[in-house]
């Protein structure tokens, strides 16, 4: 009898113990933290689906048709559209494994150790992220080739792209730093600071922070420095001042120059002259260091203005006309 009632106050007492820690703050953040790890897995499976078709209905069949008898696309296009497509594939597989792994020794979830094995690899993320930009173009390039697009198209005709562009498959790749950032910034946000991961967390979030500015800035500049020669390829006699790689293009636009009229005639103008009875529409580009003013020929080509065409902003002093007339 004294065995079955202290048998019976003990599971009383225990049941009471669970049921105070089911309700607890502790047992809400932890249910919390193991939800965000749940759908941690399920994204990073949907990625790696992702980079599988990259790979296997894009990179693949379009790197045979490069070795065919009559290429619709060469073997350089094709390895500057999906630089380091495979490798990454390979990467997240390994990387969706361990997740996998970590999830079978459920309720125990050690996940520092897996971001420890991604991290050195990041610089492969680097490349692809620098080369983003250049492959979008390469691509668009390639399309003008008519066999190309006719294959692209038969490509993305297949069900398991639904219905999906390749620049969409080759975006993906762009957003998983941050997202990985803002999934352990939530998973720090529920682990206890006497975690025995925590520190090897917060180390995993501050080098994907790093490597983000990094990427970020670098994408930055490498956009500015095409935008750059892009402009200095549309004006016919060129301009070197675009060879600048701190010269940063702010935007662009028309102007229209009035001619200065005193007495009837027409007073010398600095920007080129114009006639009495036609006012003169000017194609300007401004940069943080110089302002370009253009003209379009008939042809639609653009031509520097013989006499100040470019305007050296720093020598430039600004003057604000209040006189209404």
């Amino acid at each position: 009898v004294q065995s079955f009632m202290r048998g019976w106050l003990c599971r009383r007492k225990w049941k009471t113990i669970v049921q105070d820690y089911i309700c607890s703050p502790h047992a809400e953040s932890m249910r919390k933290r193991n939800q965000i790890v749940f759908n941690m897995v399920e994204a990073e499976s949907e990625y790696v689906h992702q980079l599988y078709v990259l790979v296997n209905c894009f990179l693949r069949p379009l790197r045979m048709a490069a070795s065919s008898k009559k290429p619709p696309i060469s073997h350089d296009d094709v390895s500057s559209i999906f630089l380091n497509s495979e490798t990454i594939m390979f990467l997240h597989e390994i990387f969706h494994q361990g997740l996998k792994a970590r999830i079978a020794n459920w309720p125990t979830l050690i996940l520092a150790d897996l971001f420890d094995i991604l991290l050195p690899m990041l610089n492969i993320y680097q490349e692809f992220v620098r080369n983003h930009q250049y492959s979008l173009q390469v691509l668009a390039n390639c399309k003008q080739n008519r066999d190309f697009d006719k294959l692209l198209k038969q490509y993305e005709a297949n069900p398991a792209c639904e219905g999906r562009m390749l620049e969409t498959f080759l975006t993906y790749p762009m957003f998983q730093i941050p997202r990985y950032i803002i999934t352990l910034h939530e998973l720090l946000a529920h682990t206890p600071h006497e975690h025995v991961e925590r520190k090897s967390l917060e180390f995993a979030k501050s080098k994907l922070e790093e490597l983000s500015r990094v990427m970020h800035d670098e994408v930055s500049d490498t956009e500015n420095i095409r935008k750059n020669l892009a402009i200095e390829r549309t004006i016919v006699e060129g301009c070197d001042i675009l060879l600048d790689t701190s010269q940063t293009f702010i935007r662009q636009g028309s102007l229209i120059q009035v001619p200065s009229v005193e007495r009837g005639k027409l007073s010398k103008v600095r920007l080129g002259s114009l006639s009495l009875k036609k006012e003169g529409e000017r194609q300007c580009f401004l940069f943080t260091k110089h302002f370009l003013i253009c003209t379009r020929s008939s042809g639609g080509k653009l031509h520097l203005l013989k006499t100040g065409g470019v305007l050296s902003l720093i020598e430039c002093t600004l003057i604000e006309e209040t006189d209404a007339s």
